[in-house]
């Protein structure tokens, strides 16, 4: 049970191995894919910020629930930082179990608990030259109350 941060493309047949366990009857994987629109805009690239330290602990505790909350194996997620073009992959997490019912349930919990507990934020970068953080709510409310903007132009 493992969430790290990657600075490096994921390697997801890696990540697939290593949640890999013989007494297991199903294995979920969510891979998160750069794509090359958003709200009408068309997306030229991504690029992600991440506070390592907090994440990571905050990673390793959402891993954690998911594993007392569901009768799984193995579950890791990997989250890339830096820039990335459409088409890598953003994020995955991957899950083990004996019964797929919760390796689904553990992969939707811990994919939806990294996109709103995890201090990682994401600009888009469209080809039409403008930059945006996006997707941030969580962030921008934090920011807002310390009186920054959650929005570059």
């Amino acid at each position: 049970m493992k969430f790290t941060v990657s600075a490096t493309a994921i390697d997801v047949a890696a990540a697939r191995q290593a949640v890999a366990d013989p007494g297991c009857g199903a294995l979920v994987v969510f891979e998160g894919w750069i794509r090359d629109h958003n709200e009408g805009a068309a997306v030229a690239r991504l690029e992600y910020e991440v506070y390592r330290p907090l994440a990571e602990q905050e990673g390793s505790r959402i891993i954690a629930e998911a594993g007392a909350r569901y009768s799984i194996s193995k579950a890791l997620c990997i989250h890339r930082e830096g820039l990335l073009e459409i088409g890598d992959v953003a994020v995955v997490v991957c899950v083990s179990a004996v019964h797929r019912r919760a390796a689904f349930d553990a992969c939707r919990y811990i994919i939806d608990a990294v996109k709103s507990r995890l201090p990682i934020w994401k600009k888009e970068h469209y080809v039409n030259g403008i930059s945006e953080w996006v997707n941030c709510q969580h962030c921008a409310t934090a920011g807002q109350a310390h009186g920054s903007k959650s929005r570059d132009r």
